[in-house]
């Protein structure tokens, strides 16, 4: 399986220092050979983690994020992320979330879960949440999940709409986002088992993931939505 070189990091390195135009283009070999490794890296992860989930079909190359920034409404107009970045996105309208990694000396992690859900799929999570949120409780305090992750996401100051400031599940109810994260010191993603951790950490959260499906495929009386 792929192993991350010790390359791609040098060559994020430099980049973060000399983030401008005509260093890239002087060291558009050096890229060349980092997007090389990364495009294997992707192919390896997805080919060894699709026999465990049911995931998108695509190539290592189309799974990767750019390295190119958009700078049009940001005031960094640095041109290039100082990170590489890829996702995995599970199969079918029944299977929901997807799978994200990000490599960065210094900030490499996993990321797994639910970025800025719709509108009605966010509602549905708060309405399950609000009528039993004990499901989710259990998955989440489990020593597997807990061991594991960190529970992320942008939450709300105050109650979402339509629900009481003093909900039992208040806690959960003000997450507009559910994702769960995992993260990896530059020695652990350097290492030759690296990609082979990915596919346990990615495992691991599968009732998560499971979970969080079957609630935004049904209503709230368990009917299916399709």
């Amino acid at each position: 399986m792929t192993q991350i070189e010790k390359s791609t990091f040098k060559f994020l390195k430099d980049i973060r220092k000399n983030n401008n135009r005509p260093w890239f283009e002087k060291n558009k070999a050096k890229y060349a050979i980092m997007h090389e490794n990364l495009i294997s890296f992707a192919e390896d992860l997805m080919s060894e983690f699709s026999k465990s989930d049911n995931i998108v079909p695509m190539t290592g190359k189309k799974s990767l994020h750019r390295i190119y920034r958009d700078v049009r409404f940001s005031k960094d107009k640095t041109p290039y992320k100082s990170y590489m970045s890829g996702r995995m996105k599970r199969d079918t309208d029944w299977l929901r979330g997807g799978y994200y990694y990000h490599l960065e000396p210094g900030n490499s992690f996993l990321a797994l879960g639910f970025w800025n859900p719709e509108a009605s799929d966010m509602k549905l999570i708060r309405d399950n949440i609000a009528q039993d949120d004990k499901p989710l409780r259990k998955i989440l305090n489990s020593k597997k999940i807990r061991d594991t992750f960190e529970l992320h996401g942008n939450q709300l100051k105050t109650a979402p709409k339509g629900f009481p400031k003093d909900h039992p599940a208040i806690d959960l109810l003000r997450y507009k986002q559910l994702v769960l994260m995992r993260s990896f010191t530059d020695k652990q993603t350097l290492d030759k088992h690296f990609l082979r951790e990915c596919v346990k950490t990615f495992k691991a959260a599968r009732p998560f993931l499971d979970y969080m499906s079957m609630i935004l495929t049904h209503d709230l009386n368990g009917e299916p939505l399709y």
